[in-house]
């Protein structure tokens, strides 16, 4: 109740209610993208502050190493589950969706943890942009290879050698999209992780008396502008709401426990490396969630077949909201109790 009843968390419930409503209220997309810029850089700016204030232990490489792990592991569990009950190009961009991580939610996570004395630590924001990445190139590899077999499949039947077998999806035009190279760069350089990793390296360079200059800025202000963007974040999610209606009851169950799982075995990874409980609780939080802007930007060209109602309105509809609400708070009790 405490989550629920944090104005932040009040003004996404807000958005939410006056975007399923129709209403005309909405923050032009200058100033959301100012927002969103706004504050990563002041978590940049608190996460390098932290790795100055630390050695590069080993807690901070197994960290980044269990961040690694969940980045390939999460994407490839859902292929998985997921081929099987949609279509193969789907499949491979839910999968993507989820394995790919929200800037979002993590820095609400890292807000939330902060005031309930679970800080975690500042390479974590290092994990942010190393758990982004994997799932897009897995997700391009995989549907290069589906596409080039179901060419070599409508080939085959072609000179008589077998039955017909359907293509995956939008013809040529589909296996002639974006190469690794291309989609590994726009992930690099997506601005919203330069601003990142760029205010994580002022903050690590200036030091204290950089964090005492910026304090009036980049942390008096901070509640005050999440709420902000998190009410244009309601407003964007109960505008797309109707996507997630009609979708089939089994993907909206993945929707809602998939993250469930995926938070699990980040907590069991946790315990086996013996990481910190704020690290633990910020790598749940991160492992189940999904991305809806980076990833379906990048999915709209790589993978053109893929349905956009499918990963898009799952993670932003579903996914995004219970951990919001919901599951940032289970989360660092369940990381408090089982390593606090």
């Amino acid at each position: 109740m405490q989550n629920l009843l944090d104005p932040a968390i009040l003004f996404f419930v807000l958005g939410l209610s006056a975007g399923a409503l129709r209403s005309n209220l909405e923050i032009p997309p200058a100033i959301a993208k100012f927002l969103s810029l706004y504050l990563l850089m002041a978590l940049g700016l608190k996460g390098g502050l932290a790795l100055a204030h630390s050695d590069i232990s080993g807690t901070v490489v197994l960290g980044l190493l269990a961040a690694l792990t969940m980045a390939f592991l999460v994407p490839a569990l859902g292929y998985q589950v997921l081929k099987r009950r949609v279509s193969p190009l789907d499949a491979v961009a839910i999968a993507a969706s989820y394995g790919s991580v929200s800037a979002v939610t993590f820095v609400t996570a890292s807000q939330y943890l902060d005031a309930h004395g679970m800080a975690p630590g500042g390479h974590m924001a290092v994990a942010l942009v190393i758990m982004e990445s994997p799932a897009v190139l897995m997700a391009v590899l995989l549907a290069n290879r589906l596409r080039h077999a179901a060419k070599g499949a409508v080939a085959y039947s072609s000179t008589g050698g077998g039955a017909a077998v359907a293509t995956l999806g939008g013809g040529a035009g589909g296996a002639n999209g974006p190469s690794v190279g291309r989609i590994l760069h726009e992930s690099f350089t997506d601005g919203a992780q330069l601003m990142l990793l760029g205010a994580m390296a002022v903050g690590y360079l200036s030091g204290d008396r950089g964090h005492e200059l910026m304090a009036p800025f980049s942390s008096d202000l901070f509640k005050g502008m999440l709420a902000f963007f998190l009410l244009d974040m309601g407003l964007m999610v109960g505008k797309n709401m109707g996507s997630v209606r009609g979708q089939s009851p089994v993907l909206l169950a993945y929707a809602c426990l998939g993250p469930v799982v995926h938070a699990s075995l980040a907590l069991a990874l946790s315990v086996l490396l013996g990481l910190p409980a704020g690290d633990a609780a910020l790598l749940m939080v991160l492992s189940a969630s999904a991305s809806y802007i980076v990833v379906p930007a990048v999915l709209r060209y790589a993978i053109p077949e893929a349905n956009p109602s499918l990963y898009f309105g799952l993670s932003l509809g579903v996914t995004f909201p219970l951990n919001l609400l919901l599951g940032i708070p289970v989360y660092a009790w369940v990381a408090q109790q089982v390593l606090g």
